[in-house]
């Protein structure tokens, strides 16, 4: 069965291909001419969606299963930002490190130099037939201090609960265990291994 990726971002695409290794998952650039989306949803759910269908119309492909992931980090001293704008917190074009630069710096001028913080993944699976989604969080810290380089985003910057080192420090098979990708996806795999 083919997954098709509503997504261009590298490293989302390398997480998801080894979390669902029993399928063949590609992005959608390799089918179609990579297009903007405009995610304008409220809640990470409503822009999982918004990709997910925006994709699959684009495939003109019945027999395609669409899955769609929109992820970020929300640290309690920011309110819960950047929340949704996580991709683009730095700025429109800002790549991984000057969204990371920012949380850092803006962490840091609230006084504090650690916060509690979680990252939530809401992923949209869409085909022919329906439209579902499903929820996967991880807890710990968000620091203001980057540590580490491996993984992306603000890997970097998140101590998981109960460790001590961050995400970007910690080896990649505990950091799948982890994830708050990882347990979003297993529900979505429970979803698909239903779908005819």
């Amino acid at each position: 069965m083919k997954l098709v990726l509503a997504t261009s971002n590298k490293g989302k695409v390398r997480e998801i291909q080894a979390l669902c290794s029993e399928y063949e998952v590609i992005p959608y650039g390799e089918l179609i001419k990579e297009f903007e989306i405009v995610e304008d949803g409220d809640t990470f759910k409503e822009n999982a969606l918004i990709k997910a269908r925006a994709v699959f119309k684009a495939l003109k492909d019945d027999k395609v299963i669409v899955i769609a992931d929109d992820s970020g980090i929300s640290v309690d001293a920011l309110d819960g930002n950047p929340g949704i704008y996580s991709a683009r917190y730095g700025g429109v074009d800002a790549d991984d490190k000057e969204n990371l630069n920012k949380l850092m710096k803006d962490i840091k001028e609230t006084g504090v130099s650690s916060s509690p913080a979680h990252y939530t993944a809401a992923i949209a699976i869409v085909t022919k037939n329906s439209e579902q989604s499903v929820h996967g969080w991880m807890y710990g810290t968000a620091l203001t201090e980057a540590r580490g380089d491996s993984g992306f985003g603000y890997d970097p910057m998140f101590v998981p609960l109960d460790y001590d080192k961050t995400l970007g420090e910690l080896d990649a098979g505990v950091k799948k265990k982890l994830s708050h990708r990882s347990k979003a996806l297993d529900l979505a795999l429970k979803i698909i291994k239903t779908i005819k």
